[in-house]
């Protein structure tokens, strides 16, 4: 009964939502009949802090808003703008960003393609005269997905306290990336769809398994890899999710999807030492068995109150 209520506790300290990867989006497309004339589509999240975010376009353009209205996560705006001279060379400005949005900027000239990531520090975006152009905003953004992603990292967590060994470890981690790479880009492609909601619920139900893995007190487990490839599909269902969302608006989507996933990489292996150097320490110290009780409980508590959210919220 302690360790439930150890547990409770250890939630209630924490900000239990996992998935709050949304990055706004303004795409702007160049009209081929009239120059100087963009229509653009604004997509900012309704559930973000604060007030709703303004595009203010450069003082050569004026625009009117032509339609408002609710799209998944976003409450999307269509805009007309009329420019006296190109966009090329000025900037747009994003306006009333929250610390928890990051903006993604995709403007599709009739020739090429400018992208561009703003936020609430740097929150103009100067649009270069000439663009050599490479989708490395979704590096950034693929990056800032794992870190925001509560659910992803305690499931990486999860599974390096449940394997032992430097063969194992990288085997198992190998097979995660290779997994979740595949069910991303088949699902980005529109090989599969599958209902959010319900790979939400599933992922966070591979995070309470972990959280019973770990709670053997063994040194590892059979097959790492073979569990970590498993899961890993089902949690690169997830990760697509996130990035359809936002969409891919640009002519490069296999280089778009390539630096997205090459975010989500970076952002693991940043993680990765982390749990190690818990473990190392504690055995070291003899509190090997203390921390696993405590990963266990933590992880296992937030796994299946991320559970029982997500089914509530496909049924309701």
């Amino acid at each position: 009964m302690k360790r439930v209520l150890f547990a409770l506790f250890l939630v209630s300290c924490f900000e239990v939502d996992s998935h709050e990867f949304n990055p706004a989006h303004l795409i702007v497309d160049e009209s081929t009949e009239t120059d100087f004339k963009y229509e653009a589509t604004w997509m900012y999240p309704y559930k973000n802090i604060g007030r709703r975010a303004e595009v203010i376009f450069p003082k050569d353009c004026s625009s009117q808003s032509n339609d408002l209205y609710y799209q998944g996560k976003y409450i999307t705006e269509k805009i007309t703008v009329e420019c006296s001279i190109s966009l090329k060379g000025s900037p747009i400005e994003i306006k009333n960003l929250s610390v928890l949005t990051d903006a993604l900027i995709t403007i599709n000239f009739k020739n090429d393609t400018f992208e561009g990531l703003v936020n609430v520090q740097n929150n103009i975006l100067v649009i270069p005269n000439k663009t050599n152009y490479y989708p490395s905003s979704y590096l950034r953004l693929g990056i800032s997905h794992l870190f925001d992603g509560l659910d992803h990292i305690l499931f990486i967590f999860g599974l390096l306290f449940c394997i032992s060994g430097f063969i194992n470890i990288l085997k198992t981690i190998t097979a995660f990336t290779v997994a979740h790479s595949i069910t991303l880009g088949l699902t980005v492609f529109g090989v599969i769809s599958l209902p959010q909601g319900t790979i939400e619920a599933l992922i966070a139900l591979t995070i309470v398994y972990l959280a019973l893995e770990i709670n053997k007190n063994v040194d590892s487990i059979r097959t790492p890899w073979l569990m970590a490839f498993g899961f890993g599909l089902l949690h690169g269902l997830g990760f697509a999710g996130a990035l359809m969302d936002i969409g891919i608006a640009n002519n490069k989507m296999v280089l778009s999807l390539l630096f997205f996933n090459i975010g989500i990489e970076l952002a693991q292996i940043a993680l990765i030492p982390i749990p190690l150097v818990l473990i190392f320490l504690s055995k070291k110290l003899n509190k090997l068995k203390s921390l696993k009780i405590i990963a266990s409980l933590f992880i296992g508590s937030m796994g299946f109150y991320w559970f029982i959210d997500r089914v509530l919220g496909i049924i309701l």
